[in-house]
């Protein structure tokens, strides 16, 4: 990670497309706290319990069709929140605990 000169704002380097289909990178900059905030994303606990009991409910049979719909929307935004900690943390030099 590099720092701009304005301490504690990481520098981040992220893909664009360039002319003919060549990607470039782009560098940014972004105040610290903001990525680290990215990168400790999860669930609120009600909602983590709420979706554990949709997939326990759905591993037994037992989900309606409007329960079902509502664990597809929750698991695609807990992949969507998996996918930008990725990011965060790939940045901050740290892995998923």
């Amino acid at each position: 990670m590099q720092y701009s000169r304005y301490e504690g704002t990481p520098s981040l380097a992220t893909p664009s497309e360039g002319v003919m289909g060549d990607a470039r990178m782009t560098t940014i900059e972004t105040p610290l706290d903001l990525v680290t905030s990215v990168a400790d994303l999860r669930f609120p606990p009600k909602i983590d319990a709420h979706l554990q009991a949709l997939m326990d409910r759905n591993t037994e049979g037992k989900l309606s069709e409007t329960e079902r719909e509502e664990l597809e929307a929750l698991v695609e935004l807990s992949e969507m929140i998996s996918l930008l900690r990725v990011q965060a943390l790939r940045v901050l030099g740290r892995t998923m605990p």
